[in-house]
């Protein structure tokens, strides 16, 4: 595992990870999500302090990229509808001209799996499948959509001494 002060990139899912998991839809199939807010603070903060931050997703909803635009990921770092979340993985390092090794990733679920271990540090919710769980470095003290994402960005960003909240920066950023 590497050392969370060697992370310079973050990825993660969405349903399970930033969400409880739970998916209302209504008549006409539209899908809808709840969201941490203080999960989408730390996206924030990442943004702003200079990590690059992707969305590997089997969701196809553009609500999800409408979601995390709006906290300052690039439209390309979000890929929606991944049926190998390992290439897109790959291709989200590649763009950043990071190793794997140096970013961390959070998932929940089977499709995780393969790139948990490929990334530098894996995270698992704590309700997370058992597979993502047994596959992860660690298994956060915190369900999927309740601060699991915050708690972990947050320990790298501080430990590194990046955890800055610049008002001007928050201000012309969003």
């Amino acid at each position: 595992m590497t050392d969370i002060k060697d992370i310079k990139g973050f990825a993660f899912d969405i349903d399970g990870v930033m969400t409880d998991g739970g998916i209302l839809a209504d008549l006409e199939g539209q899908l809808y999500r709840t969201f941490d807010a203080k999960d989408g603070f730390a996206v924030r903060m990442a943004s702003m302090n200079g990590y690059p931050v992707g969305v590997i997703t089997g969701a196809r909803s553009q609500s999800v990229r409408a979601r995390f635009c709006g906290n300052g990921i690039p439209p390309e770092d979000i890929y929606l509808g991944s049926r190998d979340k390992l290439t897109d993985f790959e291709d989200f390092c590649r763009r950043h001209g990071l190793k794997q090794s140096e970013v961390m990733y959070f998932g929940d679920d089977v499709p995780d799996v393969a790139v948990i271990v490929a990334a530098g540090i894996g995270v698992a919710p704590a309700d997370a499948a058992e597979e993502a769980r047994n596959a992860a470095d660690i298994v956060s003290p915190r369900p999927g959509g309740k601060g699991c994402v915050r708690f972990h960005m947050e320990e790298v960003m501080k430990a590194q001494g990046r955890w800055d909240f610049d008002v001007n920066v928050y201000k012309s950023k969003f």
